[in-house]
């Protein structure tokens, strides 16, 4: 059944809303799926055969995320493979979202002529200002729709054909039951029945403690990090390392894990 307002407030609907042409199944959404395009302009979807149900568009310069909807948030889209007599993934309580961009980090810095962080995003490497307008979806589907705030899974670095990625066999794709009985946020590499390894190594953490209102001079530590790139990205300087691992009582601050909260000292 629908519950609660099915369109997300300033989202662009019409030649891009697919519901009317292609329908789609009524459902109670428990669970939010994100993808990425692997591209930098809204797709065409096969005229809705494989949308999902929002597209994310990022607005580099004014810093926002442009949204466009395809379908109600409570009617199920077609973004995942989902095969026949297997798992239902499409219509099985999923409002899924595709994030215009990449996750491959072949596009991590420049692609065909284009530059990471002016005319595309490379999202696992996303600026704060993006992860914040995911967060205000993410806390509005909670609000709204009652998707919890949360994600239990490990989201893992792309890597396309290298071993240890996020493509296809990946370690982090649920099972059939684990997948029926989630409830919080994935990535297409999580969902049963599809090889897909978007959205990458997302800081979903940190797009959560968006959504909580929890990003008060905290940081979330993401694959690479180091404390002198923290403090030199976060503070405007590499040496204040040692401010942070005494704020956090870090007793070897070269270890650091994927998903850690860090406290920050003020600027």
């Amino acid at each position: 059944m629908k519950t609660g307002p099915q369109r997300y407030p300033g989202a662009t609907t019409g030649a891009h809303f697919y519901q009317g042409k292609v329908g789609g199944s009524a459902m109670e959404s428990n669970v939010g799926v994100v993808h990425t395009t692997e591209g930098w302009t809204v797709p065409g979807y096969r005229g809705g055969l494989d949308a999902p149900n929002f597209t994310a568009l990022p607005d580099i310069k004014a810093r926002k995320l442009r949204w466009y909807q395809h379908f109600d948030f409570d009617v199920s889209s077609r973004a995942l493979v989902n095969l026949r007599g297997g798992v239902e993934t499409n219509t099985l309580n999923a409002v899924q979202v595709e994030l215009v961009g990449t996750c491959d980090e072949r596009n991590a810095k420049t692609w065909q002529g284009k530059k990471a962080g002016v005319d595309y995003l490379f999202w696992p490497d996303a600026p704060d200002w993006a992860l914040a307008e995911l967060g205000k979806f993410v806390r509005w589907a909670h609000d709204k729709h009652g998707i919890k705030m949360q994600s239990t899974v490990t989201w893992k670095a792309y890597k396309k054909g290298q071993v240890g990625g996020s493509y296809g066999a990946n370690g982090v794709r649920l099972s059939g039951s684990a997948w029926t009985n989630y409830y919080g946020w994935l990535g297409h590499q999580h969902v049963p029945e599809n090889a897909h390894g978007d959205p990458g190594n997302i800081a979903f953490a940190r797009v959560l403690e968006h959504a909580r209102g929890t990003t008060a001079n905290t940081y979330t530590v993401r694959e690479h990090d180091t404390l002198s790139k923290i403090a030199k990205a976060k503070l405007g300087d590499a040496g204040r390392w040692r401010e942070i691992a005494k704020l956090n009582g870090l007793k070897n601050p070269d270890k650091l894990t994927v998903g850690q909260t860090l406290k920050l000292p003020k600027k």
